[in-house]
């Protein structure tokens, strides 16, 4: 900061000198320029040439009356003739007088300059110093910033220009900063409780459906329940490394026809769909993707498997492709508007986890999220006015 106010101080204090020293010189030309010929002018009228003619005879060794003539005589009475050694008095004397007249006026100038200059220099340092306290105060709020204050802001009050713009947009990425650290820890906090429930579920299930003596059967279902907990733990896991991934970006993109993709979708949840009662309806336009195939079928699986399990019996889902991408809508219980957004974030579910067989772990629209933006596209959820349940579109940019 010091620094930068020292070197706008030099620049402004330089070119405020520059344009002083140029004034003084400027002004100096043009003096000089014109001054003989004023005071010329100046003495041949003060001095009639009638007076000059009773002035002493010139002499070698008086240089006053030397027989020159100037070279701007200056005016005189209609009839009047002007001696020589008149002449050579005038001029004499309008040179002295001009000679002292630019000695005076370069060190009246130049006394002046170096008063503007110590002015210039003051003048700049306060100047930078006002340019530069925006800047001053968005370094010192990044220095305080840490994890616990990020919703402090500049909320710079100045006029609309570089600097508020710099200090609004300082603000917006503080505030997007907050969002984005307030979701990184719902995230740790809750993969930590979804991963910690199993873990309790098999040391419960170890310490006490073992204990004693247990018979067969029950060793045969505590086996069961914790090939279960361990099914549940590694899609938790395969969940969690999918969200990473996709955040990573892709590394090769290939045309893949969505379309078909959705349609497998589609087959491949049919059997569960007819077990919970649920009518599949497929209007499949042709849309191709430029992204990578086994992520845009997740996707596909995801969006159709959410909308299966998140119904009613004798629900209805509709799943459509087309130019602008591919939307699923499910009937289903009635979801708040101001829920939906949270929806996208993991873990999260619409109602409180029950463990039941098949309930997923929360990660679905999540990662239908990380996959669209790994795509360069968009997904979006609305609730749906008649009928309950959720719209999710995912729009692909052509």
């Amino acid at each position: 900061m010091g620094g930068e106010r020292a070197r706008l101080t030099s620049l402004y204090g330089g070119l405020l000198l520059l344009a002083g020293a140029l004034l003084t010189g400027v002004v100096y030309f043009l003096v000089k320029e014109g001054l003989y010929s004023s005071i010329s002018v100046a003495m041949t009228t003060a001095v009639p040439a009638q007076r000059l003619e009773d002035l002493p005879a010139a002499t070698t060794t008086n240089p006053l009356w030397a027989q020159t003539v100037p070279a701007s005589p200056g005016p005189v009475a209609p009839g009047t003739t002007v001696p020589a050694r008149g002449l050579a008095v005038a001029r004499t004397l309008s040179d002295a007088a001009e000679s002292a007249a630019l000695e005076r006026l370069l060190t009246v100038s130049l006394l002046v300059l170096a008063a503007y200059a110590v002015v210039s220099i003051v003048l700049a340092w306060w100047m930078a110093g006002r340019v530069l306290r925006p800047v001053a105060v968005i370094t010192e709020t990044a220095r305080r910033l840490s994890g616990e204050n990020l919703h402090e802001r500049i909320a710079l009050d100045a006029p609309p220009g570089e600097l508020k713009r710099l200090a609004d947009t300082f603000d917006g990425m503080l505030g997007r900063m907050e969002r984005l650290v307030s979701a990184q820890q719902r995230f740790a906090a809750n993969a930590a409780h979804e991963l910690r429930t199993p873990v309790a579920v098999q040391r419960a299930a170890a310490e006490i459906g073992l204990a004693g003596d247990p018979g067969p059967e029950r060793v045969a279902r505590i086996r069961e329940k914790l090939i279960e907990v361990a099914d549940a733990s590694e899609r938790t896991i395969e969940g969690l490394l999918l969200l990473a991934s996709c955040d990573q970006g892709l590394q090769e993109r290939r045309p893949v026809a969505l379309h078909e993709v959705a349609g497998r979708a589609v087959e491949a949840l049919a059997a569960e769909a007819a077990e919970r009662g649920v009518d599949v309806v497929t209007d499949a336009r042709p849309l191709t993707v430029l992204g990578d195939a086994v992520l845009l079928d997740r996707l596909a699986h995801n969006l159709v498997a959410n909308a299966v399990r998140h119904n009613v019996p004798g629900g209805r889902v509709e799943v459509r492709t087309g130019p602008q991408g591919i939307a699923v809508t499910n009937t289903g219980p009635v979801v708040p508007a101001d829920t939906v957004p949270l929806l996208f974030e993991p873990f999260r579910r619409l109602s409180a986890r029950t463990q039941a067989p098949g309930e997923g772990v929360g990660l679905g629209l999540s990662i239908v999220e990380s996959i669209a933006r790994a795509h360069d596209a968009t997904a979006t959820a609305t609730a749906n006015a008649e009928g309950g349940g959720l719209t999710v579109r995912v729009c692909f940019t052509p």
